[in-house]
């Protein structure tokens, strides 16, 4: 017992600023990417020997913390009838272990799948296999939205220095 918990510890503490950048570049709001990789991390501490042995544990994180937050907004949607409350970008300008406020509000332009693949692809650094397996995609597709999203940050990006 006394080892499962330290290969957990380790994992979490090498692991969670990675899955939360990854989580909140996907939803653009801190605070929900922040409660949605808490209870993943809590998820993956009670089925730690099966995570463990996952081909890619922070992966499986952030697309748990991905699923939740799914069927929050859902469950939600079902009984507030009223806009999204995460829809929303909520940047913190202070805060070093997040994207740059310029690359996330890039990021909230690009569609959803786009998003994800770039934070598993670019956040986590995960290979076009892993990606497509966590996110139940082919690898081609994976290749194909991060060709997209890259391109449209580029736009987004450039066209926001040159404002400057």
């Amino acid at each position: 017992m006394e080892h499962r918990r330290a290969d957990f510890a380790a994992f979490y503490e090498n692991a969670r600023d990675d899955c939360l950048r990854a989580v909140t570049a996907s939803l653009g709001n801190r605070q929900a990417a922040e409660e949605a990789v808490a209870e993943a991390f809590a998820r993956a501490w009670a089925r730690w020997p099966r995570i463990a042995d996952h081909p890619s544990p922070r992966a499986w994180i952030v697309r748990t913390a991905l699923n939740m937050h799914v069927s929050r907004w859902r469950r939600w949607r079902r009984e507030v009838p009223t806009p999204d409350r995460y829809d929303q970008p909520t940047l913190d300008d202070t805060d070093t272990t997040m994207p740059d406020p310029r690359m996330m509000a890039a990021l909230q332009s690009l569609p959803l799948r786009q998003r994800q693949v770039v934070a598993l692809r670019i956040f986590l650094d995960l290979d076009s296999k892993t990606t497509a397996r966590t996110l139940g995609i082919a690898a081609g597709t994976v290749t194909a939205h991060l060709h997209r999203a890259t391109r449209t940050l580029r736009a987004h990006l450039t066209s926001a220095t040159e404002e400057r």
